[in-house]
């Protein structure tokens, strides 16, 4: 399938594949809360739409974000997991929640301010490989 991007900017490009209002989050889910199910992502608080879900999903795996795989246990039920395209992601998504917490908080006062906050703080690069490494024992 032959993919139609804006312009040749990189930037610019890679918004066009992650930059909607649901790509990162399915990718965050992966990474940070062991999503891995359809079932799984419909369930989950920030309540994405099914035909949403299933274009994104759809989306991610034709750029080589995410794969497609079947459970060993039921042949029926669809796994997604990262490729290491999207584990790639992992930076962006912590900058992203940096950015966040800076910026933000002022405006939406429930913001999560746990312990994964601090330690992003604290080493951002450490916290980084920690999610990247949970995330690959896991998968």
């Amino acid at each position: 399938m032959e993919h139609k991007f804006r312009c040749d900017c990189p930037i610019t490009s890679a918004i066009d594949i992650i930059g909607d209002k649901w790509s990162l989050v399915i990718i965050k889910q992966m990474l940070t809360e062991n999503k891995k199910t359809f079932k799984d992502f419909i369930e989950s608080e920030e309540a994405i739409a099914t035909n949403i879900l299933s274009s994104r999903l759809k989306m991610l795996e034709e750029f080589k974000i995410i794969k497609k795989g079947k459970l060993p246990q039921n042949k029926k039920t669809n796994i997604y997991t990262l490729t290491e395209k999207g584990i790639a992601l992992t930076p962006l998504i912590v900058e992203l929640s940096i950015w966040s917490d800076a910026n933000l908080r002022e405006f939406h006062s429930d913001l999560y301010a746990g312990e994964q906050v601090e330690m992003i703080r604290g080493n951002k690069e450490k916290f980084i490989e920690n999610i990247i490494e949970k995330y690959k024992k896991n998968n």
